[in-house]
């Protein structure tokens, strides 16, 4: 536990650069994650693997398994080894590509589960411009009881604001604003 501690905090430092969510906010999603015992999950925009080191400590104590997918080649090099030196390599499938692609080509089996609504839990931090877009594409995915967290919908509230408008007034959602440090809003699948 030792190495994945020193590895968050080193990560950490480069929340900037990375655009990382902040510790507070990672902390929460695993909290969230553990106490509803999500295990089909999946990340939309892995960058170092900081949140998704998070997502997989929480899916190996839940039994579960973490998709992240990353665009830029770079990032996606130096997250596949940051979660091998985290040990969570067998947790985490880390695909680079783009996140329409290999959301739309998601399937059941990729979790090994027999339901067509198989996802859980999806974390969305990737092109913002594209949020509504991903909403779009996991909402079939996503069963009854699961959650979309959308980060920076308080920093990117411009670029963001389709997806916030339809969510407030889409019926099978229901939704609460976070106010941590880029603004986390919540979806929780009602019906």
């Amino acid at each position: 536990m030792l190495v994945i501690e020193e590895k968050l905090k080193e990560l950490e430092s480069t929340q900037k650069e990375f655009w990382n969510i902040d510790h507070c906010c990672a902390n929460f999603l695993n909290m969230l994650i553990k106490t509803a015992g999500y295990k089909n999950i999946l990340e939309v925009g892995t960058s170092n693997g900081y949140s998704g080191i998070w997502l997989g400590l929480a899916a190996k104590e839940t039994g579960g398994k973490v998709i992240t997918i990353e665009f830029h080649k770079s990032r996606y090099d130096i997250a596949t080894e940051n979660f091998r030196l985290c040990n969570l390599e067998n947790i985490i499938e880390a695909r680079q590509g783009l996140a329409i692609d290999e959301i739309i080509d998601l399937k059941k089996e990729d979790y090994k589960c027999d339901n067509e609504l198989f996802l859980d839990f999806a974390f969305v931090d990737a092109n913002k411009a594209q949020y509504i877009k991903y909403f779009e594409l996991i909402d079939p995915k996503l069963r009854k009881g699961g959650m979309i967290a959308f980060d920076n919908m308080i920093s990117h509230k411009e670029k963001v604001q389709d997806t916030l408008t339809k969510l407030r007034n889409h019926p099978s959602y229901q939704i609460e604003m976070l106010n941590f440090e880029a603004g986390l809003l919540l979806a929780l699948k009602i019906k």
